[in-house]
């Protein structure tokens, strides 16, 4: 199924490597092709989607950028992206696959019909082989003490009162890559760390290989559902007793808990503008869920949706989020844009799919790799949820540990 997408030049695979993560409406989705689309700067995005979503009614993939935060709070990005997607693009696929455990739906709109389709895909040569060009040299924008100083620097915002928390991230990247086949990377990084929300998303030349654990928004009917994580800890897989040592110990972190609160109310808060009056409830707070290289503390906040209020007037009082930048949400985006070295892009935004019905679901792009095909360049960031009493230099190896995964595909 995703080597028979991977021929197109636009596609959005989404997979949730069978994890029972809260609602899941399939166990694989993919928009291939692409009958429409809409690619727009940050400005008038949102606007430009609204009316993409009025003429297709119809099945919609894409991806919101974190630089779409510049026309929801008048702010600006003026760091470099080198991966350049487009602050946002959805498109309205050829086709749409839907699997689950009992059946693969196929909906088309393509020349070949579904059961053309679907002898495609079963007669579709499957490379199986994960092994990728190794030994990338992969560059830090920040060396390990230029990181310490700038939190302490944000520590500083954080001791005045200019904010309470904020998510810093830093870029590692190589130049003059050729990735023969990212798909094959994109494989390599399931099998190395297999998440809810993976993705692999190709717009001609530009890849996102994304192995996400978190999930953004996802709307069922009237309901909405946010699931941020803030608070990660270290895993033994060779110790059954400390791997449970560690799993409790970020179960009753201070600072764990602090910065998952926070969120947590920056999310509820967010909610109560699009929500009907007291339908917002979390309806777990601290609840830690094991990955392969990390427990993470996951919290989940629902409510009930206000009558009318479609996908861009959600997007527009919860974007970007709230785990990705901090509270309060318009300062630390600022403090992020003076003290980054790179625009965020597509990381830290969302990638997810709008049904016809107006139910979407939509992740955090975390822990992925992006890859520039023409520019031969490739990058990835991670970051961490800054506080008064965070330790900086526990905060950079916490960002080593996160980006475990990716090391060990490119290594």
């Amino acid at each position: 199924m995703l080597n028979w997408s991977n021929q197109f030049n636009i596609c959005c695979f989404l997979d949730n490597n069978d994890y029972q993560f809260g609602p899941n409406s399939y166990e694989c989705l993919a928009g291939v092709g692409a009958l429409d689309m809409v690619s727009a700067s940050s400005g008038n995005a949102l606007q430009q989607l609204k009316a993409f979503q009025a003429r297709n009614s119809r099945w919609l993939f894409g991806h919101l950028c974190y630089d779409v935060k510049n026309e929801i709070e008048q702010l600006s990005s003026m760091h470099p992206d080198n991966i350049s997607f487009p602050d946002l693009f959805f498109f309205a696929p050829q086709v749409v696959l839907l699997l689950n455990k009992k059946e693969l739906a196929i909906c088309s709109n393509h020349s070949l019909s579904a059961q053309q389709i679907f002898a495609a895909i079963c007669s579709t040569e499957v490379n199986n082989e994960t092994a990728v060009q190794n030994n990338i040299a992969v560059q830090s924008r920040f060396s390990k003490q230029e990181y310490i100083e700038t939190i302490i620097k944000l520590q500083q915002h954080i001791h005045r009162g200019d904010c309470y928390e904020i998510n810093f991230c830093q870029e590692f990247f190589a130049k003059h890559i050729i990735l023969e086949n990212p798909l094959q990377v994109y494989q390599s990084l399931g099998l190395a760390s297999p998440t809810p929300f993976a993705a692999y998303y190709k717009i001609e030349d530009k890849y996102l290989l994304c192995a996400s654990p978190e999930r953004y928004l996802k709307k069922q009917g009237n309901r909405i559902i946010s699931q941020p994580i803030k608070g990660t800890g270290k895993r033994d897989l060779l110790n059954t007793a400390a791997d449970q040592e560690y799993k409790q110990a970020l179960y009753e972190s201070p600072k764990d808990r602090s910065e998952n609160v926070m969120v947590v109310d920056l999310v509820r808060n967010d909610l109560s503008r699009i929500c009907t009056e007291g339908t917002v409830n979390v309806e777990e707070l601290f609840g830690i869920y094991s990955f392969p290289q990390v427990h993470q503390m996951i919290s989940t906040i629902t409510g009930e949706l206000k009558p009318g209020i479609d996908f861009t007037g959600i997007a527009r009082e919860t974007f970007p989020m709230g785990s990705m930048t901090g509270a309060p949400k318009r300062k630390v985006m600022q403090l992020i844009e003076q003290y980054e070295k790179t625009r965020r892009g597509i990381f830290s935004g969302a990638v997810g799919y709008i049904q016809p019905s107006g139910d979407f679901d939509f992740n955090v792009v975390i822990r992925s790799i992006l890859y520039n095909q023409t520019n031969r360049y490739l990058a990835y960031q991670v970051g961490s949820g800054i506080t008064f009493y965070s330790n900086p230099e526990q905060e950079y190896e916490e960002c080593l540990l996160k980006a475990e995964a990716i090391k060990k595909v490119l290594a």
